[in-house]
């Protein structure tokens, strides 16, 4: 596939395409006239940035789920280091979440999100 259809199918721009392929998260192939050449496999992992990226995560962030794929895996998130960065926002969103919950309870300092929820709900 040339740079316009895998951009296209996951709902993205060449320009994306062009700078994860710079950040060494899409391989840098050619053809023989000089286009970039892209794969089904290529398309999996921009479909999975992609992914990542709608749900907030920040392009680095998704690296392992990218090296997860590329190491054979069949999904992206079956690697420990892509549920580290899955831990990490999940804690990440626990402490945005909790603030304005806190406020609303007027919270214990020190207690979790999920601890405020249950004595709210």
């Amino acid at each position: 596939m040339r740079i316009g259809e895998p951009a296209a199918r996951a709902g993205t721009t060449t320009r994306t395409l062009r700078y994860c392929e710079a950040r060494g998260l899409l391989p840098a192939r050619r053809s023989g006239n000089g286009h970039r050449t892209y794969d089904e496999r290529d398309l999996k992992l921009l479909t999975q940035i992609r992914t990542l990226q709608d749900f907030g995560l920040e392009l680095e962030e998704t690296r392992p789920f990218v090296e997860c794929l590329r190491a054979g895996h069949p999904e992206g998130d079956t690697c420990p280091a892509s549920l580290a960065v899955y831990g990490r926002k999940l804690t990440e969103l626990d402490s945005l979440i909790g603030e304005p919950v806190k406020a609303m309870v007027g919270a214990r300092p020190g207690r979790r999100l999920r601890e405020e929820l249950s004595d709210v709900l």
